[in-house]
């Protein structure tokens, strides 16, 4: 029987160009159900149910919260395009792969699965136990891809903070999941249907 060697095992950098389509979809999709394991499962080490977190919330505060901060970002979004830089603004060409050629029923799905995994991660279990600020730093870190310049870094932060004020303010984790799920679906609306 052959031993397995960890000194032989070799990473290898990837640019998201060397990836097939196939795979791009298997890493977003596989991430994703990652972060929900891991976002249910910080849940139960804090004691507190992870279904509770999704029960109806009373009343349309929610999603005037939600939708109003889709709005703002959106129109953030939209201004930095038009007066920032391109390269600024760079995110190596993955959101450009994730959405260009992507059916609209494939967009809203990876939207919503994209929305409550990581906000079910993020508002709803570090955010408990560290608040807005830190989790944010650390929703902006693992956006690694924006890593490279400072203005969508700076965006990503600023956008997980909002998302966790209105989670305090709404107190239902449905406010952050709806901003997030219409930012990334009209932004992937958007980069569809671009004109070149």
């Amino acid at each position: 029987m052959k031993k397995f060697d960890l000194r032989k095992l070799k990473l290898k950098t990837v640019s998201v160009d060397q990836i097939d389509d196939r795979m791009l979809l298997i890493n977003l999709y596989a991430t994703q159900a990652i972060t929900l394991v891991i976002g249910f499962i910080w849940l139960l080490f804090q004691h507190r149910n992870p279904f509770l977190l999704f029960a109806a919330p009373e009343g349309l505060n929610y999603l005037y919260f939600g939708a109003g901060l889709a709005a703002l970002v959106i129109a953030i979004d939209y201004l930095s395009a038009r007066f920032v830089p391109e390269e600024a603004n760079d995110d190596g060409g993955v959101n450009e792969r994730i959405f260009k050629e992507r059916p609209i029923w494939h967009i809203v799905v990876l939207s919503l699965i994209v929305s409550i995994c990581e906000e079910t991660l993020f508002r709803g279990a570090i955010q408990h136990g560290i608040g807005p600020y830190w989790t944010s730093i650390i929703f902006a870190t693992i956006h690694v891809r924006y890593l490279k310049h400072w203005i969508p870094t700076g965006l990503v932060f600023a956008i997980s903070y909002a998302l966790g004020w209105i989670y305090i303010k709404t107190g239902t984790l449905w406010a952050p999941i709806i901003a997030h799920f219409l930012i990334d679906m009209i932004m992937g609306l958007v980069i569809r249907f671009r004109r070149e």
